[in-house]
């Protein structure tokens, strides 16, 4: 016998096979260092893969986490209408350069 499953059931089981059918592997982050007014940051920018679909990044000082911004891909991926290893590469890039701009205007994220 098999469950009926309700609306937001089908809905996360479309959105999962969607990502795991067309995200291949996970991508490589980026890392930089900026100083800002005298303030050095480490901003570090990951992917954690289709079993934990965000893109991750964390602002440090003084090797202390400062603020993590944790952006699910159905958020990230919506600028792109396929939702490939390139668009999840450039989702990434997107978001780490943002922080750095944000950062640089002497804001917070």
């Amino acid at each position: 016998m098999h469950k009926k499953l309700d609306k937001k059931e089908v809905s996360r089981s479309r959105f999962s096979d969607r990502f795991a059918v067309r995200t291949l592997a996970v991508q490589k982050g980026f890392n930089s260092d900026i100083s800002v007014r005298g303030q050095k940051y480490h901003i570090q920018t990951e992917d954690w893969g289709q079993q934990n679909p965000f893109l991750v990044s964390r602002i440090f000082v003084n090797g202390a986490v400062l603020k993590t911004i944790k952006t699910p891909y159905e958020t990230a991926l919506r600028q792109s209408s396929i939702h490939t290893t390139d668009a999840i590469r450039q989702a990434l890039h997107r978001q780490h350069s943002t922080i750095i701009d944000t950062l640089m205007t002497g804001s917070m994220p």
